[in-house]
């Protein structure tokens, strides 16, 4: 069987979860990307074939001069729309495209839930430096189709929102960017799993920020369950947006009871959340998401543990600089908590400071049963280790 998957840069996803994946569902994978040569020493022995993935229209046409496809994927926050059009032209389960360009158009999204009745958030869009003048301050300004927290700033009045504007549709030409309420609460994730007809919730996490007013994840921790209200409103709202098929991760804040949704990714969740789920929960969760677009149905209990503990940590850049020191990769267990470290920078490399995940250094994943020793065992490994930037 053919599995097509549409990828812009390499990520740990597909190295470490979908292809080894894919490899153990015995199914021969296409790599489509407009970045082959990334790709190919990434993945050496696996099929990359260029092409403008961003067009659905290029997917089509390279899938149809290729082999016959048997599903059509991507992890990608960027070419959910494109991978939905291409499985639907070619009469492959998948996603609907119109609840992917809900979820990828931030502004479309805000209008679907106000429209529907379960929420209702101040939003407009610009294409210029301008600031509304019914705008409700403070706001944060975004890109409409961005990810990761990058360009998201809050702003606590029209001449800031002029400012950051400027300065973003300066380097993003051509961008549209949404300016909309700022929803205040804590901030938390879902995480679900669907095939169209079941749908399962696989938990969440509780995600830590920078101090603002940007909007860097540095650190989540696992949440076995949301209280039941709570998980009602969040999931009403993914069923306004037609989400239910394959994996989803959605941001949303609780305040005073109130949950409402921050951005909907319709994929699983990244910068290595998705390798922890899957050793947390003890499934073949990579398996299963793909298993989803070559037809199958999810069985109705996945068998996942719920009783375990975790943690994600990013050690985040400080400055602008080159980095001179830091740990290499690390695998160990310290009082039955697991802990695997990965750098996510190369010594010698010079970054900017961006304000986004792209200042991460390193990630570390921490698995246990307890978490206050969850908590012991990260907190003794990142003061033991030390990353060093010139600046």
């Amino acid at each position: 069987m053919r599995l097509y998957l549409l990828a812009l840069n390499p990520t740990d996803s597909v190295t470490e979860g979908f292809l080894p994946a894919a490899a153990r569902l015995g199914l021969d994978v296409t790599v489509l990307t407009d970045q082959p040569d990334a790709h190919r020493r990434t993945y050496p022995d696996i099929e990359i074939l260029e092409c403008d993935v961003r067009d659905f229209r290029a997917v089509i046409s390279r899938i149809s001069a290729g082999h016959r496809p048997d599903a059509v994927f991507t992890n990608s926050d960027h070419l959910q729309t494109q991978a939905a059009l291409a499985a639907a032209y070619f009469g492959l389960p998948g996603k609907d495209w119109r609840a992917a360009l809900r979820c990828k158009d931030k502004a479309e999204m805000r209008r679907r839930l106000a429209a529907a009745g379960v929420d209702t958030v101040w939003s407009a869009e610009l294409t210029e430096p301008v600031a509304p003048g019914d705008a409700p301050y403070p706001c944060v300004v975004k890109p409409r189709e961005g990810v990761a927290s990058e360009d998201v700033v809050l702003v606590d009045g029209p001449e800031e929102l002029v400012a950051h504007a400027k300065e973003i549709l300066t380097r993003r030409r051509g961008a549209v960017l949404v300016v909309e309420e700022y929803l205040p609460g804590d901030l938390f994730t879902l995480e679900t799993l669907g095939d169209g007809r079941v749908r399962h919730v696989l938990g969440g996490f509780h995600t830590e920020l920078s101090p603002p007013p940007y909007f860097v994840e540095e650190r989540l921790t696992f949440v076995p369950a949301h209280p039941e209200p709570v998980l009602a409103q969040v999931l009403a709202q993914l069923d306004a947006l037609g989400v239910g098929f394959g994996a989803c991760h959605t941001e949303f804040v609780v305040h005073e009871g109130r949950a409402r949704i921050i951005e909907v990714n319709y994929r699983a969740i990244g910068d290595q959340c998705d390798l922890l789920l899957a050793r947390l929960l003890g499934i073949p969760l990579f398996e299963h998401i793909l298993r989803t677009h070559l037809g199958e149905p999810l069985p109705a209990d996945l068998g996942a543990r719920m009783d375990g503990a975790a943690r994600l940590e990013y050690p985040c850049a400080d400055r602008a600089g080159t980095l001179i020191g830091a740990p290499a990769a690390t695998e160990l267990d310290v009082d039955g908590v697991h802990l695997t470290y990965r750098p996510l920078r190369e010594v010698g490399e010079r970054h900017e400071l961006y304000r986004t995940n792209r200042d991460y250094l390193g990630v570390l994943r921490a698995t246990g049963t307890d978490l206050a020793t969850v908590d012991r065992a990260v907190t003794a490994f990142l003061a033991e280790r030390h990353w060093e930037i010139q600046p």
